[in-house]
């Protein structure tokens, strides 16, 4: 293969929006990323009593206050997509935000869909449709002028992808993806393939995930995923879990080829994915499986061609439980060991220690965070980490854990990363990805 068309192999991200806690914009998003912020908040007692978090629950001594909340949520341009605002009342906040999001990430790739000549895609889904069940079925009234069935498909995940199609006339494949936390890392791989085989010349991919509550909390729970102080500390021997959070992302696609050829900004390049599931080699449906994980990470490697000793950072799916990261660490232990004998040259990260879980939301968060990191030639910090977790091995392994933001040099290859998702129940997508071709 020549080296003019290795460098048009793949798919392109062309453009990209998100609401990502702390962050309105992508360009707010970054700076986080490199400041080592955390925007994660913390709630006062008068607040969550304000919000209505029952007394009950704020006395009960495991209780956290924290959360990764998104600002204005509540706000839509209804008559932008043509929703009359009755309409727009009754439909779920998520598709709202998908809807937005999508329109964002083709304006940002430099088109409006009505003058895109070719059909365009929509992949993704979305959070639990808690929308519905908190302030649309308790409203007899609502339900009454609606009908129950309108109500159903403004608020069923099923049809979000398929609101953004119509509104916007996209006539590309639309499909709602759901694998929980690895939904919109595996909507962007199906995208990718709809577009290797044709389907459509653009596709839109993402995931949205939305609590309703202005504040919150948890109640932390000894062996289960969450956190006991409200901070994710991925690959630390204090970590102990995750924390809850809300969050959107979408990013816009072309096959490379295409986007050079129109001269449309690329941000890097997705040069190969991979989806699987765990099966039942592990110990238990919520827990993950070391070899579920290395088979779709050597998958993506053979896809995208790639030696993994050519890969610079990863973004882990780092929730920081004591069971999650060892399997995790282990699993691409596992599959680089095969291939190099060479220690620490590796950057693990994970962006669940700036904003928390963000469910659907969680893998395109990751996604979007690797494309600006290998597009600006920086590895973003992993926050709260200090001492690594002993069960990981680090020193022998491949890897290390970056705690400051370094630059990232070009050398003679392409800058080159690759981002994991893995949803509970099992399903894995595991993508490559490298700079921008010249």
């Amino acid at each position: 293969m020549s080296h003019g068309t290795e460098a048009l192999r793949g798919i392109a991200i062309v453009g990209a929006s998100g609401r990502i806690p702390g962050a309105a914009t992508l360009a707010a998003f970054w700076e986080n990323l490199v400041g080592g912020v955390e925007a994660v908040s913390f709630f006062t007692r008068d607040e969550l009593m304000a919000a209505g978090v029952p007394s009950r629950l704020l006395d009960h001594p495991g209780f956290v206050p924290a959360a990764s909340v998104l600002e204005d949520v509540d706000r839509f341009d209804a008559a932008f997509f043509g929703f009359t605002p009755r309409e727009a009342a009754l439909l779920d906040p998520q598709a709202r935000l998908f809807m937005e999001c999508a329109w964002e990430a083709i304006e940002q790739a430099g088109y409006a869909p009505a003058s895109f000549d070719g059909p365009i895609g929509v992949f993704g889904g979305v959070g639990a449709t808690r929308y519905f069940i908190r302030h649309v079925l308790p409203s007899a009234d609502a339900l009454e002028q609606a009908g129950a069935y309108q109500a159903m498909i403004a608020n069923d995940k099923d049809f979000v992808p398929a609101w953004v199609s119509y509104k916007l006339n996209l006539r590309g494949p639309s499909v709602a993806v759901q694998t929980a936390c690895s939904t919109s890392l595996v909507a962007v791989h199906l995208a990718c393939q709809s577009l290797l085989t044709f389907e459509c010349d653009m596709a839109i991919a993402g995931g949205v995930s939305l609590s309703l509550d202005a504040a919150s909390g948890y109640v932390y729970q000894d062996g289960g995923i969450l956190s006991p102080d409200g901070h994710c500390r991925p690959f630390d021997a204090k970590a102990k879990g995750t924390v809850h959070g809300s969050g959107a992302g979408m990013v816009a696609l072309r096959r490379v080829e295409d986007a050079v050829a129109a001269g449309d900004t690329i941000l890097a390049v997705i040069r190969g994915s991979a989806v699987n599931n765990d099966g039942a080699v592990k110990v238990g449906f919520t827990a993950p499986g070391i070899d579920g994980q290395a088979d779709v990470i050597a998958m993506a490697h053979a896809v995208a061609e790639v030696a993994p000793e050519s890969i610079g950072f990863i973004e882990a799916h780092g929730t920081g439980t004591p069971l999650g990261d060892p399997v995790e660490v282990a699993a691409l232990t596992r599959v680089f060991r095969r291939h190099t004998t060479r220690r620490q040259f590796c950057a693990l990260g994970s962006v669940k220690s700036n904003v928390g879980h963000l469910d659907a939301a969680a893998g395109v968060t990751g996604l979007i965070k690797t494309a600006l990191a290998v597009q600006h030639g920086l590895v973003p910090p992993t926050v709260h980490f200090s001492e690594p977790n002993p069960q990981l091995a680090l020193a022998e392994s491949p890897f290390f854990i970056n705690h400051t933001t370094q630059p990232w040099p070009l050398d003679d290859a392409p800058r080159r990363a690759a981002v994991s998702s893995f949803g509970i129940g099992g399903t894995n997508a595991h993508a490559i990805v490298e700079a921008a071709p010249a």
